[in-house]
């Protein structure tokens, strides 16, 4: 059989890797944003597929038996055209959704729906902003001209940007000794991220917390209902059992 992973998250990688050693013919799709990403084993295609019509014929000219989902939490567009796409071509979807983050005791955070709530909440948290939320929408925040902002991110950003600013390109995982530094140095007093979830940015949340800061939290936005599975072994078993 062969199976579609879509996604160049970790847990898409360790999946390809998982199936790829049962003898299961795996293509992982990369959306190609990222400019060195890590490569999974196995087959690999990068760029889209056209939408909704252009995956559609893709799993039915590959004779794809099943798709797992394990894009990022906020990488929308692509799971709403999977779960079309599928239905339409008849190919059972399964969704490898890593947990949330969860607040833990002596933790400040502000949760917001979206990246401009996250901007309207800044100015009466810091005026130092750690931003981790990523390349895309970072227009949200320059028009907040009061405020300075250190921008993390794996590849350089495109205008427009905050007035003032620092970019620090860097690639997970990150070690709260090392996030923890990073926050002092910069004298940073809030940070911004979505709810990712996993552990491999993890760390900057646990150096936020020992250092008192208040931390804005994107919700995730909502996905298609499908079947789901919350690790990696789960989304093994349910491939096998296809």
């Amino acid at each position: 059989m062969t199976v579609l992973v879509l996604g160049g998250t970790a847990e898409a990688r360790a999946l390809a890797a998982e199936l790829h050693g049962r003898g299961v013919t795996v293509v992982s799709s990369l959306a190609g944003r990222v400019a060195r990403p890590r490569l999974p084993v196995g087959e690999v295609r990068v760029g889209g597929f056209g939408g909704v019509e252009g995956l559609t014929a893709w799993l039915r000219e590959h004779d794809v038996r099943a798709v797992v989902d394990a894009t990022h939490p906020f990488a929308e567009r692509i799971g709403a055209n999977a779960f079309t796409a599928t239905g339409t071509a008849g190919v059972p979807l399964l969704r490898l959704a890593r947990p949330g983050w969860r607040e833990s005791p002596g933790d400040h955070w502000h949760w917001a729906a979206d990246l401009p709530e996250a901007a309207q909440l800044l100015p009466r948290l810091g005026e130092r902003v750690f931003l981790t939320s990523g390349r895309q929408g970072l227009a949200t925040f320059a028009g907040l001209d009061a405020l300075w902002f250190l921008i993390r991110c794996v590849d350089p950003p495109e205008p427009p940007l905050p007035a003032r600013h620092e970019v620090l390109l860097g690639r997970g995982p990150y070690e709260v000794d090392g996030e923890r530094a990073l926050l002092a140095e910069h004298r940073v007093d809030v940070l911004v991220t979505k709810d990712s979830g996993g552990t491999m940015t993890a760390a900057k949340l646990t150096a936020a917390r020992e250092l008192g800061l208040p931390v804005v939290v994107v919700r995730r936005p909502e996905r298609p209902v499908t079947a789901e599975a919350a690790d990696v072994a789960g989304a093994v078993e349910w491939v096998l059992h296809r």
